[in-house]
């Protein structure tokens, strides 16, 4: 069992992701003196992710998980083995900036019946523009479909600032997500049947089923590079998400 030093535990789930620690771990790593502590959970990597990790970044924390189940179920084991008052799931292919961690912290810590909340993502290619996977908020409509301000099917909206605000919404992104711990445990986690894929759609449904908001910090900014595990436009990509949207409307 990890406990954790600070309130949050920052917890990165890495499969071979040297190349992205090599590009965006110095930056996480340098602000977490704002208040947090690092945690990369090793997801069965097959090239030597690991050992670079504890070669190169002394300060942060290791988990190993034998064998790869995926996404959803790569975080869930790793938050049964991490205490903390808050978690942030951070995927490994994203790019923080300064000051991005004290906007989402002062929200949950302002509002008790904030259980999650996601910052502003931008696509990290085309740095201007909102990223497809959460962008300024998600939300669903009466059909079951997801979308988020920020992007209309695949087109990206530039950010002029439109999207600056602090507002409730239906799901927020599990590429960077911030939750009670607590409430995580209570609402029963992530999935692990869902493998990848509106697995935090999925969580944030069940987390407002009992009661809870879900939020969006405009005033909080990171970067997606995306489609670094499953690629977009795979076929595996296409299943999951047609797979997982019927399931989490049937759950739910």
């Amino acid at each position: 069992m990890i406990v954790c030093s600070q309130d949050t535990a920052v917890v990165i789930l890495s499969y071979n992701g040297k190349k992205w620690h090599e590009l965006f771990l110095p930056k996480i790593v340098e602000e977490a003196k704002t208040g947090y502590d690092v945690i990369v959970v090793d997801n069965a990597s097959t090239d030597d992710t690991y050992q670079y990790l504890q070669e190169n970044f002394p300060t942060i924390k290791t988990l190993q998980i034998t064998i790869n189940r995926g996404f959803s179920n790569g975080y869930y084991e790793a938050f049964n083995q991490i205490k903390a008052k808050y978690y942030i799931l951070l995927s490994a292919d994203f790019e923080v900036t300064e000051g991005w961690y004290p906007p989402l912290y002062k929200a949950m810590e302002q509002h008790e019946n904030l259980a999650a909340c996601q910052p502003k993502i931008r696509y990290w290619r085309e740095r201007e523009y909102f990223e497809y996977a959460g962008a300024g908020g998600g939300f669903i409509d009466k059909l079951g479909y997801l979308f988020c301000r920020g992007r209309i099917f695949n087109d990206l909206e530039k950010d002029n600032g439109q999207y600056e605000d602090n507002i409730e919404v239906f799901w927020a992104s599990g590429g960077c997500l911030m939750l009670r711990a607590d409430l995580y445990h209570k609402a029963g986690g992530l999935d692990p049947d869902l493998y990848a894929h509106m697995e935090e759609v999925d969580l944030c449904w069940r987390i407002k089923n009992m009661g809870y908001s879900i939020g969006y910090i405009g005033g909080s900014t990171v970067y997606h590079v995306g489609g670094s595990i499953i690629s977009y436009g795979s076929p595996q990509k296409l299943y999951y998400n047609f797979r997982n949207n019927l399931i989490l409307l049937i759950k739910n």
